[in-house]
């Protein structure tokens, strides 16, 4: 995989011990307004890799998708961010992500998994309901992201051919749930580009039983969100955000696009934080980025949560190099613990690293 690097920050020229040559950008450039053209260029060249749109598309005269933050505007023949959108003689076409068609894999895992919210579920408070060692999760895997992290530890799904790879309907990925199925979990990519088949499955397994979970980025359109959100509120399941930034010249480094969205949905999702005090609906996580992501943007990520509700559960998690950020280190130990101080010092009471065992020493 071939993509140019640089050994200096292309913005102040100056070295840096945890810069990602691929992003060009040292830490503090990165948090930077002027380091927002160099992101810019090096997520274009990223996307060009897996011949994605380079960014969201402004068609002068094309149709606008609303599915997600990116609100593509998109040309005739030409596809959206996510590439699961195309218009073709003036309309708009979905290739995958309706009811009758997703593109995904789906796999069982024991409860309680490794989620994020594992020690705050409803698996591992023991749900009277469910009682045999035999349940387990479907997890729910779909290729697509309405993202480009340049860190992402599945960006394999990038390889996906969606318009002639197997599909599936939201029908008949309810239906692999079997009588032990405790929970579903949809993720990926992000299901935010596949939600309206996400939610289809999810209210057929919700009538069944299955506590309802997501795992995203929160791009999603509002309304979207607010039925995510109904489903695992009145199913026992719960939303984990995967709060990547707070600073948006930052999220745009990483991740290409704006935190906005984000943001806003989590606001959304943490209003009805309260109707369910037993049970978290909402939980938040952050991947601790070496160098970029560091306990000053944890604090930042943690005051936002807290001025919504200091109850909400925070999870820090440790990098282990991926995809384009190879070059960098895994998260160190003191860096992990100095993240999660400033997290609690934020005003956060439930805060955790949630996966020591990647933890390094390499800084």
């Amino acid at each position: 995989m071939e993509i140019e690097t640089h050994t200096h920050c292309t913005v102040c020229g100056q070295p840096h011990s945890l810069m990602a040559e691929v992003l060009g950008l040292c830490p503090d450039c990165a948090r930077s307004e002027a380091g927002v053209p160099q992101a810019r260029t090096v997520h274009g060249r990223s996307r060009r890799l897996f011949a994605l749109p380079e960014a969201p598309p402004r068609a002068a005269e094309g149709v606008q998708c609303v599915l997600c933050g990116c609100e593509c505007v998109i040309g005739e023949g030409e596809h959206g961010f996510c590439g699961l959108r195309t218009v073709q003689d003036g309309k708009l076409r979905h290739i995958a992500g309706t009811p009758k068609r997703g593109v995904l894999h789906w796999y069982r895992d024991p409860v309680p998994t490794n989620c994020v919210a594992a020690p705050v579920c409803a698996a591992s408070k023991g749900d009277t309901r469910r009682s045999s060692r035999l349940w387990h999760n479907l997890s729910v895997f779909y290729y697509s992201c309405t993202l480009d992290c340049l860190f992402c530890q599945n960006w394999h799904f990038r390889t996906v051919d969606a318009e002639h790879s197997d599909g599936m309907s939201a029908q008949a990925l309810a239906d692999c749930a079997d009588p032990y199925t405790f929970c579903v979990c949809y993720f990926g990519g992000d299901p935010a580009s596949q939600m309206p088949h996400a939610l289809a499955s999810a209210k057929i397994l919700a009538e069944r039983g299955v506590v309802i979970c997501w795992e995203t980025a929160g791009t999603v359109n509002p309304r979207l969100m607010d039925r995510a959100v109904q489903l695992s509120l009145e199913s026992d399941g719960c939303v984990k955000f995967d709060l990547k930034a707070h600073t948006e010249s930052l999220h745009i480094a990483l991740t290409g696009w704006s935190n906005q969205q984000t943001l806003a949905n989590f606001t959304r999702a943490v209003r009805r934080f309260r109707e369910r005090p037993d049970l978290p609906l909402v939980v938040a996580s952050t991947l601790l980025v070496p160098g970029y992501v560091d306990a000053e943007e944890v604090g930042h990520i943690a005051a936002f949560i807290a001025r919504h509700d200091p109850d909400i559960p925070y999870v820090l998690l440790g990098f282990a190099p991926h995809y384009l950020m190879p070059d960098l280190p895994r998260t160190s130990q003191q860096h992990a613990e100095a993240a999660c101080r400033a997290a609690q010092d934020a005003g956060l009471r439930h805060v955790r690293i949630g996966n020591r065992h990647l933890l390094g020493h390499d800084y």
